[in-house]
């Protein structure tokens, strides 16, 4: 029995045609169809009910009122209602008598990372390490004291801040502007350096105590180990805030470094400013 011969019929096609190729003309399949109109829908629902649309200072609210903003602000004061007491006394407490291992402490640690974390490791490092020009706060070098009485003061209002009229302020003069001579500079170096057991390539350091003794030592004091009244540091530890080569030191010296920490005192309040205090007096470098 031979088979009837199947009909070829030529297959619908867009009429579109690229290199040869067609495109063929068939229909989605029916549920397809459904699901795509359904999506489209639910997008125009979306839009209406959520934010959606930005404009320029928001966007649209959407009928729903949803936030999320509004969320995220609803968790910090439930967090803030919850450590509203803990708070209030870390705001007032003395820190000189803040008991390690209590539940005040153990709050002002935890609080004080955060806020480390968020405003100060920019400038001193995730680890308080510090870096060029930026103190490190887990060593026993300290500029204007590492009690944490003295800590504190330092955070609530700066050094060299403009923003604080009780900011602390020093000021190391350039002595390059007219001030020293370049061989001067050269001997004053040499002279710094060996109080750090370090030599130098350049300059005479019996010449330069001398020139210390003249232009330095009411500040440094005069075996070189620094003033914290005044923010002098210690130049006989072998700890450099500005870097311990040659070229760094004559660059000090002849330029005058002028660091600038902001007075916290504007953006944080007192409990924050405690416990971060009390969290960097912690790392190990404070006194």
């Amino acid at each position: 029995m031979s088979k009837k011969p199947v009909e070829k019929k030529e297959p619908d096609t867009t009429g579109h045609e690229w290199d040869g190729i067609q495109e063929f003309n068939n229909p989605l399949p029916r549920w397809w169809v459904w699901v795509f109109y359904a999506t489209i829908v639910w997008g125009i629902g979306y839009v209406i009910w959520y934010p959606a649309w930005p404009l320029i200072n928001g966007a649209t609210p959407g009928l729903g009122g949803y936030s999320t903003r509004a969320e995220v602000a609803e968790d910090i004061q439930k967090f803030k209602d919850m450590n509203a007491e803990l708070d209030a006394q870390l705001a007032s407490v003395d820190l000189t008598a803040l008991e390690p291992g209590s539940d005040l402490s153990n709050y002002a640690i935890q609080s004080g990372r955060a806020t480390f974390a968020n405003f100060c490791s920019q400038c001193h490092g995730s680890g308080a390490d510090g870096s060029i020009g930026y103190p490190s706060l887990i060593d026993n070098d300290w500029l204007w004291g590492g009690d944490i009485e003295n800590i504190a003061l330092t955070i609530r209002h700066g050094i060299r801040s403009e923003d604080d009229d009780d900011t602390r302020w020093s000021e190391m003069p350039a002595f390059g502007d007219d001030f020293l001579e370049e061989e001067e500079i050269a001997n004053v170096v040499a002279y710094v350096m060996s109080l750090s057991d370090m030599s130098a390539a350049n300059g005479d350091a019996a010449a330069g105590a001398e020139v210390y003794a003249d232009n330095c030592s009411s500040c440094h004091a005069d075996n070189g180990t620094g003033d914290r009244e005044q923010g002098a540091p210690n130049l006989a530890d072998a700890l450099w805030l500005f870097g311990d080569s040659e070229e760094q030191i004559t660059a000090i010296v002849s330029e005058g470094p002028f660091g600038v920490m902001p007075a916290w005192s504007v953006k944080l309040s007192d409990s924050q400013i405690n416990a971060v205090a009390a969290y960097v007096h912690g790392l190990g470098g404070g006194e």
